[in-house]
């Protein structure tokens, strides 16, 4: 017999599943453009940060009905996971001095991204975070057309 409990709990890890799958598109563009961070890294920080929230929900429902007062801040859990994450992505940026450049921007950023479309599945904004995904996707799929345009035309002068 499946509780109450044990059916919220399964709920969650669905929406943990999800969110690791939408994590695994953009890290697999991230994988095939030969990024610091990739296929996996996204999977589990995009299902992190939905099983963080979820669990924050959960706790706060395990004290419902009791005499103790919980107060809670959704924010504050947001938060946390961008806090984590941006320490994630700040291991991805690099300072290249022979090519007087710096990489690994678009990385960090995509990292904290599908920290956002995580908490958007822990919170069941599923539109929002299948949308984003596909935004993101377009955008990152798009960049690298740019840039191999430019480089094309900068080996051309």
């Amino acid at each position: 017999m499946i509780t109450p409990e044990i059916a919220t709990q399964l709920q969650l890890l669905g929406y943990v599943a999800l969110a690791m799958a939408l994590g695994a598109l953009i890290g697999l563009e991230r994988e095939v453009a030969d990024k610091p961070a990739g296929f996996r890294t996204h999977m589990l920080v995009c299902g992190a940060s939905t099983m963080l929230v979820g669990i924050g929900e959960l706790l706060v429902l395990s004290f419902d009905g009791s005499d103790s007062i919980l107060s809670v801040d959704p924010v504050r859990v947001i938060e946390a996971i961008i806090a984590g994450v941006s320490f994630l992505g700040a291991g991805t940026i690099f300072r290249r001095p022979d090519q007087d450049r710096v990489e690994g921007l678009t990385t960090a950023a995509s990292l904290l991204f599908v920290a956002a479309i995580g908490v958007s599945v822990a919170n069941r904004q599923l539109v929002l975070a299948i949308g984003a995904t596909v935004i993101v996707l377009l955008v990152l799929r798009s960049g690298r057309w740019l840039e191999s345009i430019r480089q094309h035309s900068k080996n051309d002068d």
